[in-house]
């Protein structure tokens, strides 16, 4: 008697039950690992052969385009990228709980509209009552008409009693409409770079030895807006975009809070990505060390105290993977404990891994502003890290102390 071997058959199985599996995860995550493992690659080959690559990406149109801000744009790409992916998932959980799936599935050919407004819904590919609630919340484009048949439509499905009148006026998956990302990032970035640069000239780098203090910007106010020597603090752009996203989502009648929340998910990403500009620039490292990992540095861009020194602490990486662990654990609780969480909290959990992994780069990182406190002599950066977690657990502490009074 002949035995079939049914490993073969239960291995395939396994196999396609993986890919399929793999299949259903979101696109950023093959964005997200081909990115790490390039990084890391190119980290490896620096760590054995000391190779940087030029700070010059390429030429366009005569003028240089550097790594830095290659890098720094594809990284706010990538966490935009990932919000926006986030915020069509939340649209249509919400589209989902709120729209019965026997309406949603009702074909619009059974509702008495007029004649050439269903001719047109029926080109649109709107053939359903759920496409057309979806088209009319999450992108009234596709339904593409003028004013005054809009007008009629909507009178149309209003006297509908299967109809809730919220869905027309007001569909509240319209609020997670990931349309609203890029079209709020113009205003995030501006009002950031405004943020980051203030900061900035406020607490200059002592290495600067040219305006190494705010009053030496005082003196001259025209280097204020002269963005080519650098300096751009990103405690200042995080504030500068947080007044970004206020301000888009109050115009736009938005949860701010909400939004807040998905957005600091994208901003964590950014900055593990983001903080490899750092390295193309060969800057944010810290102190001498020996170790394994240090990253190299030319002589051209190591401090004046530090010339005899080739290796240094890699705090542009510390501080990368401490970012990427805070977008790991800010993703997870997001899409699965999003319901223990009251809204907001998410975004002060950034705030307070943030504050926590600067203050910890801090303590090996050279050339920063320093003041006193307490007779103890502390970067600026920290002082500010503890100021905002402290603000941070007020915040929290307080709310969830007002819900239970009430």
């Amino acid at each position: 008697m002949e035995y079939v071997d049914l490993t073969l058959f239960s291995d395939t199985i396994m196999a396609k039950r993986y890919w399929s599996r793999l299949a259903t995860w979101p696109r950023y995550w093959f964005l997200i690992g081909v990115a790490a493992v390039g990084l890391l690659m190119l980290y490896g080959v620096h760590l054995a052969t000391g190779f940087v690559p030029n700070r010059v990406a390429f030429d366009l149109f005569g003028l240089p385009v550097y790594w830095y801000g290659v890098v720094i744009a594809a990284s706010i790409g990538l966490g935009c990228y990932v919000v926006a992916t986030l915020a069509a998932a939340r649209a249509r959980q919400v589209f989902t709980e709120t729209v019965p799936r026997a309406v949603a599935k009702r074909p619009l050919s059974s509702f008495p509209l007029p004649d050439d407004l269903q001719t047109h819904l029926q080109r649109r590919g709107l053939t359903t009552m759920g496409k057309l609630l979806w088209a009319w919340g999450s992108n009234p484009a596709e339904i593409s008409l003028p004013t005054a048949d809009r007008e009629r439509l909507a009178a149309a499905l209003k006297a509908d009693p299967a109809l809730a009148v919220d869905w027309l006026d007001d569909p509240a998956w319209r609020q997670w409409n990931a349309e609203h990302v890029w079209s709020g990032l113009l205003v995030c970035l501006i009002l950031g770079v405004i943020g980051a640069r203030l900061y900035h000239v406020l607490t200059p780098s002592p290495s600067m030895t040219a305006f190494s203090s705010f009053q030496d910007y005082l003196d001259n106010p025209g280097e204020i807006f002269n963005l080519r020597r650098g300096g751009l603090g990103i405690y200042g752009g995080i504030i500068g975009g947080a007044l970004g996203v206020w301000w888009y989502t109050r115009r736009a009648r938005l949860p701010f809070w909400g939004w807040l929340d998905l957005a600091v998910i994208g901003l964590a990403l950014g900055q593990a990505f983001g903080r490899w500009a750092n390295f193309f620039n060969q800057e944010l490292y810290g102190r001498p060390t020996d170790l394994p990992w240090a990253v190299q540095i030319d002589p051209a861009f190591r401090l004046p105290a530090f010339a005899d020194f080739s290796t240094f602490h890699p705090a542009f990486l510390y501080e990368s993977l401490w970012s990427l662990g805070t977008f790991l654990l800010l993703l997870w609780l997001y899409q699965n404990r999003r319901h223990l969480l009251q809204t907001g909290e998410l975004a002060a959990l950034y705030f307070v891994a943030y504050g926590i992994g600067r203050s910890l780069v801090e303590l090996v990182r050279l050339d920063s502003r320093t003041t006193v406190l307490a007779t103890i002599e502390l970067p600026v950066a920290t002082v500010v890290s503890l100021t905002i977690i402290l603000l941070m657990m007020i915040l929290v502490g307080g709310r969830r102390w007002l819900k239970r009074q009430v």
